[in-house]
């Protein structure tokens, strides 16, 4: 089967059940393979080098669709199936705009559209991605291996005392608290998952993260690698009050690599989940905190060395 896929998580999960698209998002960098396939789209926002805010001015600033496909690149792929997804415009390309694109197509690929809001859809999604691409067994095997992560986190959360206050924000400039399947993450992982909001992601008033007094605090902006999620700290570490928040008083501030944990919902946010389980209970964990290169633990000094090489 030819398939296309328009977002990183379905590229992922179909690598890893044994399928390689024969096209893929500009934003597909996992497994690195991805990144010498056929790119089908491009965006107008320019990322390299650009703090949170100058990124949050630019998408607010675009007048029309964020996200570019090439239909025409699509149509000489011949795919069969093309996998998109509903969950975030600010994301990947529209799927209004992928379903009208798909049936100007002759013959018209089928398109399988992942909507996932819960850390339950993202597995779910794995078992539709494997019956869509006839990879049933591959499929039920590799969520049953998630399955099992999933149960010795649970499992060493509920034998852990205590469930510290934790807040994961998925941007901070403005801030913004991570929303979809990361509550069902911080509960899972044996954290207090009140700060989360019920559903997608949204703005936070940085009084409302003061008056939480989160005793954790994650910071995995939405596309940035760990390097860019020390800096968005730093930029927090201005606001007023940051030196009361308990996280801070107690070096539990962590900046995890967004592009590859929390912000993707593919099998890996069991990866995301285990980091997560670190970060909240470092003395239970598998691995620590300081052993994970796609995890820094960012305290004052992190923060002045930022601040003195410009970040």
């Amino acid at each position: 089967m030819r398939v296309a896929t328009l977002l990183p998580s379905a590229t992922e999960t179909l690598f890893a059940l044994g399928v390689e698209p024969v096209g893929v998002s500009h934003s597909c960098d996992h497994p690195p393979a991805a990144r010498d396939l056929p790119t089908l789209t491009s965006t107008v926002v320019d990322h390299a080098d650009r703090s949170a805010s100058e990124i949050d001015a630019q998408m607010r600033s675009v007048d029309g669709a964020v996200y570019d496909l090439d239909v025409d690149r699509l149509a000489a792929l011949e795919p069969d199936l093309v996998v998109t997804q509903a969950t975030c415009d600010v994301c990947a390309v529209d799927a209004g705009a992928v379903h009208e694109a798909v049936a100007s197509l002759d013959p018209a690929p089928e398109v399988l559209t992942l909507d996932p809001h819960s850390f339950g859809d993202v597995l779910d999604d794995v078992t539709r991605l494997g019956e869509a691409v006839d990879r049933p067994d591959a499929a039920a095997a590799l969520t049953d291996r998630l399955t099992a992560r999933v149960e010795r986190v649970r499992e060493r959360a509920v034998a852990d005392v205590g469930r510290p206050r934790t807040a994961v924000l998925d941007w901070t400039d403005p801030p913004i608290r991570a929303g979809h399947w990361v509550r069902d993450m911080v509960e899972t992982a044996g954290g207090d998952p009140s700060f989360q909001p019920d559903g997608a992601s949204e703005p936070v008033a940085w009084g409302d993260v003061r008056a939480y007094d989160p005793e954790v605090l994650v910071v995995a902006p939405c596309g940035f690698e760990r390097d860019r999620a020390v800096e968005a700290v730093a930029d927090l570490a201005g606001r007023p009050g940051w030196r009361d928040i308990a996280a801070i008083a107690d070096d539990r501030v962590y900046a995890l690599d967004g592009n590859a944990l929390f912000n993707r919902p593919s099998h890996r946010l069991v990866d995301s989940l285990e980091a997560l389980f670190a970060c909240l209970h470092p003395d239970d964990a598998a691995t620590s905190p300081s052993a994970d290169d796609r995890i820094a633990r960012v305290d004052d000094a992190a923060v002045r060395s930022v601040r003195a090489d410009g970040g």
